[in-house]
């Protein structure tokens, strides 16, 4: 589809504006952007004649945003955080032989990608990796990446999903706790604190169904958001998690956390590469995909 250049604004005047409503003043903005004001309040009249609304109104001694410019500004400061991005991986990948633009799980990149990722830079030099953490799927249109890491069933919109692994979790505590909470029987843990991943409020009841319980009291206990907060908790001594053991590699190695009963269960869900249409046959993407395969086979 062809752009109208009369629609697109100019970056320096879209700074102009969202300096001047971070500031609520156009002589501060005008002082930030080294320009002067005059200037600054010609940039912004020439956006409002653009958009066709009044972005600013004056009160006193300072400029306030109007009802249409609140709500043009989170799309202005996500333009230009895009803008940015952009520079920066045109800047960083110009004297790289390709790169590769990976969204993660966040605790999966960090605990689990990132440390098993210089063999591959090993096996492929000269590839600048930018590795981004995203909890959700997203709109692969909007943000430029070759391929996403997923947990959840094989369903992305404009992309094809392809199995990576299936995902076992076991019941881990750590020695301190396990000193004050004997646990010979999985009665024995729901007798104790629970630490519970918030996205996943259902996954000690379901532990406790597999291993005969009725899984009462299994909503009980403290909440986090991520899987990373659950192992520090875990870690700290606040109560027993139902965590993914390759998570834990870690932990379990330094002794900082035990694998409380021998019950594994493997969840309902799996992790799926996800890649968008028209980057399938990128090459440095297929060597990532079949390295990652290796990985986790």
């Amino acid at each position: 589809m062809k752009l109208s250049r009369r629609l697109v604004p100019d970056v320096t005047t879209l700074q102009a504006f969202e300096c001047a409503a971070r500031h609520g003043s156009f002589t501060q903005a005008a002082a930030e952007l080294n320009l002067t004001q005059s200037a600054v309040s010609r940039q912004i009249k020439d956006l409002e004649t653009q958009l066709g609304v009044l972005l600013f109104e004056r009160v006193r001694q300072r400029v306030i945003l109007s009802e249409a410019g609140q709500k043009f500004l989170p799309e202005v400061r996500r333009l230009l955080h895009q803008t940015e991005e952009l520079m920066v991986r045109a800047m960083a990948s110009a004297r790289a032989d390709s790169t590769l633009s990976i969204a993660s799980l966040p605790t999966f990149g960090s605990r689990w990608l990132v440390p098993r990722l210089p063999d591959f830079l090993k096996r492929h030099p000269g590839t600048v990796l930018n590795i981004a953490s995203r909890s959700a799927p997203f709109d692969f249109d909007e943000q430029n990446f070759d391929l996403a890491i997923h947990y959840g069933q094989p369903v992305w919109a404009r992309a094809t999903c392809s199995y990576l692994c299936s995902e076992v979790i076991v019941p881990a505590a750590s020695p301190t706790l396990l000193k004050a909470n004997a646990v010979e029987t999985p009665e024995d843990i729901g007798g104790g604190p629970l630490l519970h991943l918030a996205t996943r409020p259902k996954l000690w009841a379901q532990w406790f169904e597999a291993n005969g319980m009725d899984g009462h009291g299994a909503y009980r206990g403290n909440r986090f958001d991520q899987f990373s907060m659950v192992i520090e908790a875990a870690t700290a001594g606040l109560g027993f998690a139902l965590l993914p053991r390759y998570l834990i590699e870690q932990e379990l190695a330094a002794g900082t956390l035990r694998i409380v009963l021998d019950r594994p269960m493997q969840t309902e869900n799996s992790y799926y590469l996800a890649v968008p249409e028209g980057k399938r046959e990128n090459p440095i993407s297929l060597a990532f995909r079949e390295w990652i395969t290796e990985q986790v086979g």
